[in-house]
């Protein structure tokens, strides 16, 4: 782990927060520290897991200033790792609460999605799939996440059409499970976490990993043909 991704025990929960002073972009380091995180929690067993970060932020998502100077072996390796942990996350067989404490846009947001419950800060915060908008191709994988997590309803404007929420909004479609003011977030998340804990651990783990087994199967047969060692032309 770095100082970027740490991971704390608070009584019967596990805290892992993300803060590396900007915007918790994320990159291979990133991907590694969140992958240390989570074989932390798993040895360690808590109730639950509440994923969080920085005042403002909990993440941009990759970080696109820093991809297309990356050598092609390490771009490819850097997305296949992006995907593996994230699917990871889905179906890590503890409870999960994302505490969304600001902006979660694309991998921040599917960061958020990966989780099994959503907890978000009120602000002028935006939670956004903006890959189409541009230009890129979201993955089986990211798709996946997102389905689980917005209600067939709204997938078109979410992932086609590249809405962004705010937080009341999100909430009203369902997105999220709750917003709070944001001194109240861990709070509110810890409270989320509560009933999850009180669950069966081996049922919890097992009934999850069946749930998702199909789709999850789907995305990591796809994940390393759409796993590129270049970027498209089109970049922000």
């Amino acid at each position: 782990m770095t100082d970027a991704v740490r991971y704390a025990r608070e009584g019967t929960l596990a805290v892992v927060t993300l803060d590396d002073g900007k915007v918790n972009a994320m990159s291979l380091p990133f991907f590694r520290a969140l992958q240390a995180a989570l074989d932390r929690a798993e040895a360690d067993d808590p109730a639950a897991i509440v994923i969080t970060g920085r005042p403002g932020v909990f993440s941009a998502g990759l970080d696109v200033k820093l991809l297309p100077t990356l050598p092609a072996a390490e771009l490819r390796e850097t997305l296949l790792t992006f995907g593996r942990t994230l699917l990871r996350l889905f179906t890590l067989p503890l409870p999960t609460v994302a505490a969304v404490s600001g902006h979660a846009i694309a991998g921040g947001a599917l960061l958020a999605f990966a989780c099994d419950l959503r907890v978000a800060a009120d602000g002028p915060f935006r939670l956004q799939l903006n890959e189409v908008a541009i230009g890129l191709t979201l993955p089986t994988w990211a798709i996946v996440l997102a389905c689980a997590a917005v209600p067939p309803r709204w997938h078109t404007e979410a992932i086609l059409h590249a809405r962004g929420y705010a937080p009341a909004e999100a909430l009203a479609r369902q997105i999220l499970d709750r917003v709070v003011p944001p001194e109240r977030l861990l709070e509110a998340a810890r409270e989320a976490a509560v009933p999850l804990a009180g669950l069966d651990h081996g049922a919890y783990g097992g009934s999850k990993a069946r749930l998702r087994a199909t789709a999850v199967r789907l995305a990591m047969d796809r994940l390393d043909e759409e796993s590129p060692g270049r970027l498209p032309a089109k970049q922000p």
